[in-house]
C-alpha cells in the first residue's frame, strides 16, 4: 500500500509526472551510481592507477542487471547506506581480477553525491522544458488578452482598471526570471564529487587530482576546486530555486481560485467534463488545478527549509543531515513538475469572460475611476482639495446617493471645472490603464 502521494496510484500524477518519479525511481539512482563506478575506473586506468581490461569490465557490468534487488536492499540496510553492496555486487559480477578494482579509492559519498548531481541535471532538463513551455504559452496568452481591461485590486477591493494581458504578463515574468536562474546555477550545482574519506583524495595517492578531472569529464560535470561533502550549497540551491519556481506558480493559482469564485466569474481553468466537479453539488466546476499547485507550493517550500538546516554539518563528513537530502531533493523535484504539470494545462486552455469582467469594472458605480477624475480635477484646484472633492463623492456613492459621475456633476466645485463629458471621459475604465499595454509589450520582448 502507498504510503505517500507521490507513489500512489490514485494520485502521483496529480503531484508529480512519470518522467520526473523515473529520474529519482530506484532504478534512476542505482544506474547513476553505477554510471559513476564505472566513470571512476575508466579515469583511474587512463592514469594507470588500475588495469585497462579492468576498467573495461567495470563499465560493461555497471548495469541494473548485475544487482540483485532484493539483496540489496537488506545490506543497505544493515550497512545505512546502498553503496557497500553496491559495489559487492558489481564486483562479483565482474570477471576475473577486475572486481578487485571497483570502488577503487573511493568513498561512499562520492558515489552517492555525484549519483544525485546526475539525477539532478536530468531534473533541471525536465523543469526547464516545462517551463519554456509555460513562458510561452503565457506569453500567447499575455498578446491576446492585452487589451482587454478589467478590475485591478489591492487588498482584494477594486483598486484601478488594468488589462487581464497586464495580469498574465505579470504571471509570466518570475518564471522567466527563474529560466535565468536555472541556467546561471548549473555551473555552481552540475558538479561531481570525488574525495575519498575525508575528502584529501589521500589514497589515490599523487595522481588523485588527475582522476577526478577525468571522472568529471567521462561524466559531463563539473570538476570542484575542492571537496564538498559538507558544503551541500548546490543542491540547496537547487531546491531553493523550485521553491521559488512553484512559489510563483501558486499566485498564479491563487488569482485563478479568486477569478472563477461565482462573485467574480472573470477567467477558468479548462473544461473537461467531470473536471473539478462535486459528488453532490451538479452545479461545481472546482479549480484543481489552481489547487494543485498551490499545495506543491507549500510541500516544496517545507522542503527548502529541510535544505537549508540539511547544510549546517559536522566537520569534514556529516552524522546525519545528509540524510535529509535523500527526502527533500526527489521530493521537490516531482512535486515541482506536478505543478509545472498542472500549470502548463491550465495555460493551454484558460478561458475568460471578457463581459463579466466589463460589469465588474461597473460594479462600484464608477468609484473605480475615483483616482483618474481627481488626477484629471488636480490641475485647477491642486492636488489636495481635488482628492478632498473626489473623496466626499466617493462616500456620497457608498451612502447610496447616485453614481459618481452624478454625484461629482452635482458638485459646485466640480462643475465648474470639468464639463460632465469631460468627467464621463475620466470615469471610463479604458482611457486610465496607464502605461499597462506598453509594460506587456516590454516584459514579452525581454523573455
Amino acid at each position: 500500500m502507498p504510503s505517500t502521494v507521490y507513489d500512489s496510484s490514485l494520485f502521483r500524477d496529480m503531484f508529480g509526472t512519470p518522467a520526473m518519479r523515473a529520474v529519482f525511481s530506484d532504478e534512476g539512482y542505482l544506474q547513476a551510481c553505477l554510471d559513476t563506478e564505472a566513470a571512476l575506473a575508466r579515469a583511474q586506468a587512463s592514469v594507470g592507477m588500475i588495469p585497462l581490461e579492468a576498467a573495461r569490465e567495470i563499465s560493461a557490468k555497471a548495469q541494473l542487471a548485475c544487482l540483485d534487488m532484493g539483496k540489496l536492499k537488506a545490506e543497505c540496510e544493515n550497512v545505512g547506506y546502498p553503496i557497500v553492496g553496491l559495489a559487492t555486487q558489481l564486483a562479483h559480477a565482474c570477471a576475473g581480477e577486475a572486481g578487485g578494482y571497483v570502488h577503487w579509492g573511493a568513498t561512499t559519498q562520492d558515489i552517492m553525491d555525484t549519483a544525485v548531481v546526475l539525477q539532478v541535471r536530468r531534473a533541471l532538463e525536465l523543469v526547464e522544458g516545462d517551463l519554456v513551455h509555460c513562458v510561452a504559452l503565457l506569453g500567447e496568452l499575455a498578446v491576446r488578452h492585452r487589451d482587454v481591461p478589467m478590475a485591478g485590486r489591492t487588498h482584494l477591493q477594486h483598486a484601478l482598471p488594468i488589462t487581464f494581458g497586464y495580469k498574465i504578463a505579470i504571471w509570466r515574468d518570475p518564471l522567466v526570471r527563474d529560466l535565468e536562474r536555472l541556467r546561471q546555477m548549473r555551473p555552481r550545482v552540475l558538479v561531481g564529487q570525488l574525495g575519498g574519506a575525508a575528502g584529501t583524495l589521500a589514497s589515490l595517492g599523487k595522481d588523485g587530482l588527475a582522476v577526478r578531472a577525468v571522472m568529471m569529464e567521462e561524466l559531463g560535470l563539473a570538476e570542484p576546486d575542492i571537496t564538498w561533502h559538507v558544503s551541500r550549497d548546490g543542491f540547496c540551491e537547487a531546491v531553493l530555486l523550485l521553491g521559488l519556481i512553484t512559489a510563483s506558480l501558486a499566485k498564479v493559482g491563487t488569482d485563478m481560485m479568486l477569478m472563477m469564485a461565482t462573485e467574480f466569474g472573470e477567467a477558468f481553468e479548462p473544461f473537461q467534463h467531470g473536471r473539478g466537479s462535486s459528488s453532490t453539488m451538479p452545479q461545481k466546476r472546482n479549480p484543481i488545478s489552481s489547487e494543485l499547485m498551490i499545495a506543491a507550493a507549500k510541500v516544496v517550500r517545507q522542503q527548502c527549509a529541510l535544505m537549508l538546516d540539511a547544510m549546517v554539518q559536522d566537520f569534514e563528513r556529516a552524522t546525519g543531515p545528509w540524510h535529509a537530502e535523500w527526502v527533500a531533493i526527489p521530493q521537490s523535484f516531482i512535486a515541482t513538475a506536478g505543478a509545472l504539470a498542472q500549470a502548463r494545462e491550465m495555460f493551454a486552455g484558460l478561458t475568460i469572460d471578457a463581459q463579466r469582467m466589463k460589469d465588474n469594472l461597473a460594479l462600484t458605480g464608477g468609484l473605480i475611476s475615483a483616482e483618474a477624475v481627481m488626477m484629471g480635477l488636480a490641475p485647477a484646484i491642486g492636488r489636495h482639495h481635488a482628492h478632498e472633492a473626489v473623496y466626499a463623492a466617493c462616500r456620497d456613492v457608498a451612502a447610496g446617493k447616485g453614481g459618481l459621475l452624478d454625484v461629482l456633476c452635482a458638485d459646485p466645485k466640480v462643475q465648474d471645472r470639468l464639463s460632465r463629458e469631460q468627467i464621463a471621459a475620466l470615469l471610463e475604465p479604458a482611457n486610465y490603464l496607464g502605461s499597462a499595454a506598453a509594460m506587456v509589450d516590454r516584459a514579452l520582448a525581454r523573455g
